[in-house]
């Protein structure tokens, strides 16, 4: 769902090393590697990248599409695993910013440039931005908006970007700011395309808009031929495959692997028989079938943690069907609601004992300075006696066993990533748990594509609740502050979740001071999540990754805060 829901893509590849581990299998079945300078990349079931342009849109802001886009076009920043910058891999030779956080200058890295020569230029950044700008504006005749509005300030708090020359970019803020958070969550969402490729139309916002919707899922398209990455687009056939091939132009570290193909998975079984039969050289154990590991020949696996979070987005829209959304405004509903999902039994009975269980948007695994230990332990723990007296406690009633009130009853549809056994399961037991406390859930099973492209308000007639597992993953929102989760109307706040006191906290943890300070007002943000319950929380799903013996660098290029995939410094040998 990234980023928009940042929505588990396979390649949630999460965790520090020195957290992991690294599990050999053993079996008389070995993978068979063909051709050391190819590898085939199995993606989650029923998942596909349909947006290429390296500015999503809002339907398409998922953790694939940047992970495939990312192998196409650098970011401006490359962040690291310990949520730094490493200038050293970056567009940007170096950012600087004045003291009181109003003005910041990138000055480009002169090395870098597009794969037919032509030097990656300060009006790349500017014209990224522009269309980033033009894509947060919230114009009703918009062909398409941006999945990043409110991370970052964008686009409200950008007074102006300009390209003072051709190495650098000036970027004025419209009130002092936090530098570390505009650094990571503002100029870290800077992707710059070739503007003497893509500005088709420089006086007509929405004409550029609408041709880049055009050609956003065709990757073929001419356009997409002039790259600054390791990777470009080589060919691709719907529902079966999209393979890159290495960048010989590439001014980073180039590629040995000269090929790498997503590869569309129909089910959990296709991926795992895949992995088996050596057609698949890295992609993830299915959680169903955790006791089949050892089938998996000479392949290693390793338990990873994306720096993200997990939850069911839901719709407070008094347009959600049945009316269900005036229901979900209720804090106590909610509150019964999230004393209904036993985390710690979903975690034992489908994830292995390996989930962790969440009540806050920051992560307790994997371990950052951002993670409040004061809410280590839950507020609103499983109970599901506590929950329904609580529902009584206001006037619900159970009529014929649903909870009712002045004719409105506590029943709805929930909605699941479809292709996934333990997706299904997870809502099962949800389900089955949920009924005791007199909420009624009828379940539906439906596409990522499709999920993700109605789990948002301007589709609120369509949906009530959704479980998009894994869930978000702090990309490009690297500082992990909720502008883009929780505020009023920013990008990725699906439900339509709207607080006062939220946007207040919110906007705290933008202010400029000292780590100290800064670290006190996410604390308070934290807290008042943990509190008011914007989603419910789901415990954070590991990822069993998977990938063929032969393949090197994997677990020494994961990277749990930019869950980019470094493609390029992986090395297969036979």
């Amino acid at each position: 769902m990234k980023r928009v829901l940042a929505v588990g893509s396979l390649l949630l590849v999460g965790g520090l090393i020195s957290a992991c581990g690294t599990t050999p299998t053993t079996s008389s079945t070995t993978t068979n590697i063909s051709d050391a300078a190819q590898i085939a990349i199995a993606m989650q079931p029923d998942e596909s990248p349909n947006w290429f342009f390296p500015v999503l849109s809002a339907t398409a802001y998922s953790t694939l599409n940047l992970q495939v886009d990312s192998l196409m076009y650098k970011p401006l920043l490359d962040i690291t695993g310990t949520d730094s910058i490493d200038y050293n891999r970056s567009l940007a030779k170096s950012v600087t910013w004045n003291a009181a956080g109003t003005q910041f200058v990138i000055h480009l890295n002169p090395k870098y440039h597009w794969s037919d020569g032509r030097p990656v230029t300060a009006k790349d950044v500017v014209f990224a931005w522009d269309i980033m700008k033009a894509a947060s504006s919230g114009a009703s005749n918009l062909p398409w908006s941006y999945g990043g509005a409110g991370i970052g300030g964008v686009p409200t708090d950008w007074a102006s970007v300009r390209a003072q020359n051709a190495r650098t970019v000036v970027v004025n803020v419209t009130k002092p700011v936090n530098q570390q958070w505009f650094l990571r969550n503002g100029l870290g969402q800077l992707y710059p395309v070739p503007a003497f490729v893509w500005d088709k139309y420089p006086n007509n916002a929405a004409q550029e808009l609408k041709f880049i919707l055009g050609v956003a899922n065709s990757p073929t398209a001419p356009e997409y031929r002039v790259v600054d990455g390791p990777y470009k687009f080589s060919a691709m056939e719907a529902n079966r495959y999209w393979s890159l091939v290495a960048n010989s132009s590439y001014d980073g570290h180039k590629a040995t692997i000269h090929k790498v193909t997503f590869q569309y998975e129909t089910s959990s079984a296709s991926e795992f028989a895949a992995l088996k039969n050596g057609t698949v050289t890295y992609g993830y154990l299915p959680y169903s079938l955790w006791k089949e590991r050892h089938n998996l020949g000479s392949d290693k696996m390793s338990t990873e943690y994306v720096f993200g979070f997990n939850f069911m987005p839901i719709n407070f829209n008094s347009a959600a069907p049945g009316g269900i959304g005036l229901a979900f405004q209720q804090l106590y509903v909610r509150q019964a609601l999230q004393m209904g999902i036993d985390q710690v039994g979903i975690s034992k009975t489908l994830f292995h004992g390996q989930a962790v269980p969440e009540d806050s948007p920051i992560p307790a695994k994997p371990s950052t300075i951002f993670y409040d230990s004061a809410l280590k332990k839950p507020l609103y723990p499983y109970d599901i006696a506590r929950g329904q007296q609580l529902l009584e406690k206001h006037g619900w009633k159970l009529v014929k066993g649903v909870m009712t009130k002045d004719g409105r009853r506590l029943a709805f549809t929930l909605v699941y990533l479809s292709g996934s056994n333990t997706e299904a399961n997870i809502v099962q037991l949800l389900k089955v748990d949920w009924a005791k406390e007199g909420i009624q859930v009828s379940l539906e099973a439906e596409p990522f594509d499709t999920v993700i492209a109605d789990i948002n308000q301007a589709q609120a007639s369509k949906w009530a609740m959704a479980l998009v597992g894994p869930g978000w993953s702090y990309e490009p929102d690297y500082y992990p502050s909720g502008g883009g989760l929780f505020a009023t109307g920013s990008g990725a706040n699906y439900g339509g979740y709207s607080s006062g006191t939220m946007n207040g906290l919110i906007q705290k943890t933008y202010l400029p001071g000292s780590q100290a300070a800064a670290l006190q007002r996410l604390d308070a943000y934290q807290q008042y999540a943990a509190q008011d319950l914007p989603v419910l929380w789901m415990p954070l799903q590991p990822t069993f990754v998977v990938y063929a013996g032969g393949l090197h660098g994997v677990l020494s290029t994961m990277d749990p805060v930019s869950d980019l995939l470094a493609i390029n410094r992986w090395t297969l040998s036979h």
